[in-house]
């Protein structure tokens, strides 16, 4: 054989072998981190640690209202669950935060014409204020919208005003559904009175045809009278609807002993794995450990806490080492006014660049793909790595994402985006007694994971 073709030969084999293996996380055949992701994948699914995580969390805690002993108990949570993890630099970051607190006496009933009282299921709206002992009795009065409220004119003064528009069921994506319903339960209680109205009644946000109320923040006006807010549940409100419509001068006795107390210490929990070339460059992935005070607070958002450490766990136990920071941040305070988010985007951290910041709060659903908050100049760097993702069918990757306590970070320039999960059935269970444990599917929950996993490590690889 020729003397020169075998050394040009030799010399192809030596290239392409280097060029095979010079690839992000690559082998032969493989397009760059495609093997590394197939890892995460199957590490993950094999294993379902996001579900056992969420077990011990409910366990520990059950349902986490901020300021709460129990919101309390799942700081502490967080905190030894990375440490046992063994992250990097694992601590707590305080904030104050609010302290209301539901009482036991929530009721709600209709008093016919003839006499009859027909309960229905009511729960207070989070930041109400409470009734009386002996409660509010009034003639009640339906509308849909604020402008029919204004409308009414004398006619809702000194009446329990019902808000009553229900979520659209023609949008296909719910979220857009529940925001345009939501209004009435945030600021039903400062128009209602503003009318003249005594207290306010909100539909729940739900389209489920169940008994079950679900609750949520509203918020008051300091320059307008408090009046107690409740919502009922979807029974009830159908209920009470009907019964309008042949009596109208049907009245509502409402009994609510919730009440707010001063402010409290508390905390978010923050660890990471520190980046092995460019530590000062930080990627954030984050949830929220606070839930409301109905069922186990298991999609919302416990779901998104133990996504980003299994997360975390996952990038560890496959001795992954990412080029930069990727920081796990357990924040506090999402429901009732975003204490965790702001303070964690106000303290000082000399030499550090948040690159990118990732939030998970829309449940423990099947993971679709993420919504990234960036130009279309700089969209394409994260959008070209949708293919680690098609294996879990959650390459779906779009402009115009973010959350809630990231978005104090977006105000600083970050990048911020959003997991996008399979979202149908989220507001089934959203703010409710329906929020359970049972509820969360533990492949679901640990795709969700996954993706974080993957989406995270390849930008801490590359930047952007």
């Amino acid at each position: 054989m020729n003397h020169h073709f075998i050394v040009l030969v030799s010399l192809s084999i030596f290239f392409s072998s280097s060029n095979l293996y010079a690839q992000p996380g690559g082998i032969a055949g493989s397009r760059p981190y495609e093997p590394t992701a197939r890892q995460i994948i199957t590490e993950g699914l094999k294993t379902t640690g996001a579900y056992s995580l969420l077990e011990g969390l409910v366990k520990k805690t059950g349902p986490r209202l901020v300021g709460s002993p129990e919101a309390a108990k799942a700081v502490e949570w967080g905190r030894k669950t990375m440490e046992d993890l063994g992250f990097d630099k694992v601590h707590t970051e305080p904030c104050k935060v609010p302290h209301w607190v539901r009482g036991l006496v929530e009721e709600a009933s209709i008093i016919t014409s003839d006499g009859r009282n027909i309960p229905i299921n009511i729960c207070a709206l989070g930041g109400s204020i409470g009734t009386a002992d002996g409660g509010i009795t009034a003639e009640v009065v339906q509308v849909k919208s604020f402008d029919e409220l204004k409308s009414l004119g004398e006619k809702a003064k000194g009446k329990i005003i019902f808000f009553n528009r229900p979520m659209d069921r023609s949008k296909i994506n719910p979220g857009e559904a529940y925001g345009g319903a939501v209004n009435q339960r945030g600021a039903g209680a400062v128009e209602a009175a503003k009318a003249g109205g005594i207290a306010a009644l909100v539909r729940s946000m739900t389209m489920q045809l169940d008994d079950v109320p679900h609750t949520g923040s509203m918020r008051y006006d300091d320059t307008i009278p408090k009046v107690p807010a409740a919502a009922v549940s979807i029974i009830g409100a159908n209920l009470l609807d009907s019964l309008l419509a042949v009596n109208e001068n049907l009245k509502i006795k409402i009994r609510l002993t919730c009440q707010t107390l001063p402010d409290v210490e508390s905390a978010n929990v923050v660890g990471e794995l520190t980046g092995t070339e460019k530590p000062e460059e930080v990627i954030v992935i984050g949830g929220h450990l606070d839930s409301w005070d109905k069922g186990h607070g298991a999609h919302d958002d416990g779901a998104g806490s133990v996504h980003v450490i299994e997360a975390l766990r996952l990038l560890k136990e496959l001795g992954l080492k990412p080029k930069r920071t990727i920081r796990a941040v357990l924040f506090m305070n999402e429901e009732f006014g975003l204490n965790g988010g702001v303070a964690y985007a106000k303290k000082e951290r000399p030499g550090e660049k948040h690159i990118c910041a990732i939030e998970t709060d829309a449940g423990g659903f099947t993971p679709r793909g993420f919504g990234v908050g960036a130009d279309s100049v700089v969209f394409p760097k994260f959008s070209q790595w949708s293919y680690l993702l098609d294996p879990i069918d959650a390459g779906r990757i779009t402009r115009g994402g973010g959350g809630a306590d990231i978005s104090e970070l977006a105000k600083l320039g970050v990048i911020t985006i959003g997991l996008r999960v399979d979202g149908q059935k989220y507001f089934d269970y959203h703010h409710s007694d329906n929020d359970t444990i049972d509820k969360v599917h533990p492949r679901e929950l640990e795709l969700g994971a996954i993706a974080i996993a993957v989406f995270c490590y390849v930008i801490a690889q590359e930047g952007i």
